[in-house]
């Protein structure tokens, strides 16, 4: 028989909490028990088991503390399910405003076969908050660009173009920059005065391509979870992208983040996820070959130099996907114009001025004396063929695949970046489509390393004018005084005399 000290020294045992599900022998399985009597369970040992995980999922359940972020998510999620009233809207016809919502739902079962998405549940709440950005904007085009995991949160990115003749705060972005350009000048003004103006006379500034054009072609929106607030993402500058080439940040998530790097990126998160935007799409958005083509009344040469327009082809013949992953990638082009090494899709000469820009007279000296203009850049025409893109390490830019190989009639040509993984493409039939979902990063095979700083700059060479001397001693201060005393003395009689001698006179 054991005894009462032997009992209570087992249960004791029993009841030890577990430090990660903080539970403990003795509690569960009373639980257990209690609920095999009260519901007369059917051959019990044999469902032990199933009991016990149930009964711990339910204790889970209620001890699962609610993150109250999670709770603003949701509530802010619930109005994409709000139904608006039909009754009083006054629907447009379908035939004379195209929708320009695309169905995301279908892009994704698509995606789903090539082993890419983000679940049938988020993207449909993706689905809902493009909807809303089209009910809110006057967009002509919107298409769903990817995702960008951050270290805090995630960026959602739709990429969208605005009708013809839409004004979207462009007006507010114009009173941004004349506020910025006011103080900078009042600065200046206030430094005028106190700090001398340095010899030095900073590189002239690449101008910004026009919304439309080149990589501001496209407008893009972005939020962190769907329903919350879409935000506008500035234009992307030249010294943006240029500047993003050379380091490599993850993101926050916080569009207003500070871009601590060297060398100093200009500008917050919000301007590099633009800079990152503009690479990647440049890169990898890629379409069937002659599934567009150029206008026919377009005077510039036939190989697409030059051209920055297309038109779809109404004419495309879809190809097999046999044809679509064929290694030699012969049958995608790219259909976004490549970005040159100046931060421009269109190349402008730095050293010519503008008809609003003013010639100084020390400026058109300088550069009397500096005849050499900086040498054009090239790049790649527009609906070029991928397969002259760069390799990777020795690994070709695009990897090339069906979906599957157990049906192939009904699989799907799958394409891959492997120059910026994370970026795939789909293509079946008319349908093709490009997505993106990664960390927002281009591939390297060694680790990252800044740039190392500029060299040292050389000493100032010396001379006598600026050679410093020891200072002098307490003896050497009073014989200098004395020897400029005897000097003024001398000079005094000497005066004298002079003075005198025209008296005589």
């Amino acid at each position: 028989m054991a005894s009462q000290a032997m009992i209570d020294e087992a249960k004791a045992f029993l009841k030890q909490e577990s430090p990660d599900s903080k539970l403990n022998v003795y509690d569960h399985l009373c639980s257990i028990i209690h609920s095999v009597l009260e519901e007369r369970t059917q051959n019990p040992v044999d469902v032990f088991e199933d009991l016990s995980l149930e009964k711990k999922h339910n204790v889970e359940r209620e001890s699962r503390v609610i993150d109250e972020q999670e709770v603003l998510v949701a509530k802010l999620q619930s109005s994409l399910f709000e139904k608006t009233n039909v009754e009083d809207a006054d629907p447009e016809p379908e035939d004379e405003v195209e929708m320009p919502l695309p169905d995301l739902m279908d892009i994704s079962y698509y995606f789903e076969q090539a082993g890419v998405g983000l679940g049938r549940e988020e993207t449909f709440k993706i689905f809902l908050a493009l909807k809303n950005l089209v009910d809110t904007h006057t967009l002509q085009n919107v298409r769903f660009w990817g995702k960008i995991f951050g270290t805090v949160k995630n960026y959602i990115v739709a990429e969208v173009e605005y009708r013809e003749g839409a004004e979207d705060e462009e007006g507010e972005e114009e009173e941004v920059e004349e506020k910025v350009a006011e103080e900078e000048e009042e600065d200046e003004k206030n430094e005028e005065d106190e700090v001398p103006k340095p010899d030095f006379k900073q590189p002239p500034k690449i101008p910004r391509e026009e919304n439309g054009t080149g990589c501001n072609k496209k407008t893009y929106f972005v939020c962190n979870e769907p329903g919350t607030e879409w935000i506008k993402l500035p234009p992307v500058d030249p010294a943006e992208i240029v500047c993003a080439r050379q380091i490599k940040k993850f993101f926050t998530g916080n569009l207003n983040a500070p871009v601590i790097s060297y060398p100093p990126f200009p500008g917050l998160e919000m301007n590099y996820l633009r800079a990152q935007i503009a690479r990647i799409s440049a890169a990898t958005h890629i379409s069937p070959i002659d599934y567009y083509k150029f206008e026919e009344d377009d005077d510039d040469d036939s190989d697409g130099e030059g051209r920055d327009s297309y038109t779809m082809n109404v004419e495309f013949e879809p190809l097999p996907v046999y044809e679509l992953i064929d290694p030699s990638l012969n049958n995608w082009v790219h259909h976004m114009q490549h970005i040159l090494p100046q931060g421009r899709c269109q190349w402008v000469n730095p050293s010519m001025k503008t008809e609003n820009e003013e010639f100084d007279e020390d400026e058109e000296e300088e550069e009397n004396e500096d005849p050499d203009e900086p040498q054009q850049e090239e790049g790649p025409p527009l609906l070029t063929m991928i397969n002259q893109d760069s390799d990777v390490d020795g690994l070709p830019a695009w990897s090339a695949s069906r979906s599957s190989d157990l049906v192939p009639a009904y699989s799907v040509a799958v394409l891959r970046s492997n120059t910026w993984p994370g970026a795939c493409t789909f293509g079946f039939d008319k349908k093709f489509e490009n997505v993106y979902i990664g960390f927002g990063h281009k591939y390297s095979s060694e680790n990252y390393s800044p740039p190392p700083p500029p060299p040292v700059f050389e000493e100032y060479l010396t001379d006598l004018e600026v050679t410093e001397v020891p200072d002098p001693t307490v003896a050497e201060e009073q014989a200098l005084l004395a020897m400029q005393q005897e000097q003024l003395e001398r000079e005094a009689e000497e005066a004298e005399m002079e003075d005198d001698e025209e008296d005589d006179d």
